[in-house]
């Protein structure tokens, strides 16, 4: 069962996605192209599977998918997407906000990490510096499947923290169940 929410983290409860393609406010659309991408993620004991999509709030479009392992080395889902979008525009990941749209949101099936167990930039923080130009953050919200089991690294205060510097957190319901069997696939049981 999934974990219970706590904190000032904002429930979604917009209407019922359409059949057709997602819209700038259809939520749970973009949370289930998110765990399409988790489903690609390769099953390992050491890590979760998940999926995030990078979107243009205003325009609906979808500027990079990402899933766990899917780039080089130890790499998460939210972190994939940055690498691939800065590298599609010639940019070192770290500069990514510079190319961002300035109302770019994330949908990740999983809580950003705000630890790694193996010293890897937490995506977290990844996500704290996608400032633009002007010093203004490019993700300003971040929409959430579920919050990270305490597996791997304990409590992950990533909402705390993302909230902390601005960034709006909010769980899309709906799909917890199905977001940790995909998670989980390749754990122990």
């Amino acid at each position: 069962m999934p974990e219970e929410w706590e904190g000032p983290v904002k429930m979604w409860d917009g209407p019922a996605p359409p059949a057709q393609a997602p819209d700038p406010n259809d939520h749970l659309q973009y949370m289930r192209l998110a765990l399409d991408q988790a489903q690609e993620s390769p099953p390992k004991p050491t890590n979760f599977c998940v999926g995030a999509l990078l979107v243009d709030a205003d325009t609906g479009t979808i500027l990079e998918r990402g899933y766990t392992l899917e780039c080089e080395g130890n790499t998460h889902a939210e972190q994939c997407c940055l690498i691939k979008f800065a590298k599609a525009h010639g940019l070192p990941e770290e500069r990514v906000g510079e190319v961002l749209p300035a109302d770019t949101v994330i949908y990740t099936t999983m809580e950003p990490c705000n630890k790694r167990s193996v010293g890897n930039i937490p995506c977290v923080d990844r996500l704290i510096r996608t400032k633009g130009p002007d010093g203004r953050l490019r993700i300003k919200k971040v929409y959430l499947g579920v919050k990270e089991p305490e597996k791997f690294v304990g409590a992950n205060e990533g909402i705390a923290k993302l909230q902390q510097h601005g960034i709006e957190c909010i769980h899309v319901p709906g799909l917890e169940e199905r977001i940790l069997q995909v998670a989980t696939a390749g754990h122990e049981t």
